[in-house]
């Protein structure tokens, strides 16, 4: 039931300016499509991703590619957002690392990847790009936008923002702001990074990265995409070999060993800088602090809202979402709330 085998194209415009004033020239945004766009362009979903995510939602790249994208079980033929009525969207935000431009890119004055000296990044900024990539595909307007934790923060932006191209929203584990538990803990992974002696602030393209501190950030972040019930039933206190030595600093639990799998494997993907920028703009999101309330966030908008949480998730908790639905009441807006039983934490 896959898509089958896809392609990421790129859109390139001249001239973006970042919501902190600066100007970058130009811009490329990396994106996929899925499905065929119909003659009235009203068939549109825009798939909004999460902070390590990328373009790659759906289907393959080649016969041989062992994993599909992302949310590959969700966008297909006959799936939830079924690609033989639907266009489906997703693109990677500005500041990632997989095709759009970013601190990894090549600053055109210098002739040099960008580094440290890439303007500062918001939810705003991702929003803004991805409405120039809407606008190039002649779309007027969406019929959906969907996506989960920071994917959900774009798209609460996204109906705020361009209220009359946004028809319905579905956010998912996300909030209005993080919470300071999650502002502590995404700063603690920007540390491991900034404090690899290979990071040379920010100066790392062509020689040896951060690859310890990028691989140390991602397991403190996989910590809490998990709740404490399903890494107990997955791992448990198990080791790794039947014979463990207890006289050295060794990986002899299967919990640790998985979550070095999961910090290598990021490694090779993902780019620090990237996730610095990324983590930031996480963190700097607050719609009552920019609107005053999120009464007043939200008293412009005209989607329908599915917002979604799960009661494991103490990284985007369920109370996050309520408020955001008592807001959207509040205004008389439609929306629809469910909160699902899982034991598998925000990674659910």
């Amino acid at each position: 039931q896959s898509i089958g085998l896809v392609e990421t194209k790129y859109y390139t415009f001249e001239r973006f300016i970042f919501r902190s004033g600066r100007v970058l020239s130009p811009v490329k945004i990396a994106y996929e499509t899925y499905g065929t766009l119909n003659e009235r362009k009203n068939n549109a979903i825009l798939i909004t991703h999460a902070l390590s995510g990328s373009a790659h939602a759906a289907g393959y790249y080649s016969n041989e590619e062992r994993h599909p994208g992302w949310w590959d079980l969700y966008i297909g033929p006959g799936k939830p957002f079924d690609t033989d009525k639907y266009f489906v969207i997703c693109s990677n935000v500005i500041g990632g690392c997989s095709g759009s431009t970013g601190p990894s890119s090549v600053n055109p004055d210098t002739g040099m990847p960008f580094g440290l000296d890439f303007p500062t990044v918001t939810i705003q900024d991702m929003v803004n790009c991805q409405w120039q990539l809407i606008r190039h595909l002649g779309i007027e307007k969406l019929l959906s936008i969907a996506g989960g934790s920071m994917g959900g923060m774009q798209s609460l932006k996204w109906s705020i923002m361009y209220p009359d191209m946004v028809n319905s929203v579905i956010s998912i584990a996300t909030s209005a702001s993080l919470s300071a538990q999650g502002i502590a803990l995404n700063e603690v992974g920007r540390q491991a990074i900034m404090n690899d002696p290979n990071w040379n602030s920010g100066n790392y393209y062509g020689t040896k990265g951060p690859d310890a501190g990028l691989s140390l950030a991602r397991m403190i972040g996989h910590i809490t995409y998990l709740s404490e019930k399903h890494m107990h039933e997955k791992f448990g206190r198990r080791y790794k070999d039947d014979d463990p030595s207890i006289t050295k600093f060794e990986n002899v639990f299967m919990v640790e060993s998985y979550l070095h799998y999961q910090g290598t494997k990021f490694v090779d993907r993902f780019d620090a800088n990237s996730y610095l920028y990324i983590t930031k703009a996480i963190d700097y999101f607050d719609l009552k602090k920019d609107y005053g309330s999120l009464h007043n966030a939200f008293s412009s908008v005209s989607s329908n809202f599915l917002i979604i949480s799960f009661t494991s998730d103490w990284l985007y908790p369920s109370t996050q979402s309520k408020v955001i639905v008592q807001a959207l009441r509040a205004n008389g807006k439609n929306v629809m709330y469910t909160d699902i039983e899982t034991d598998m934490g925000h990674d659910t």
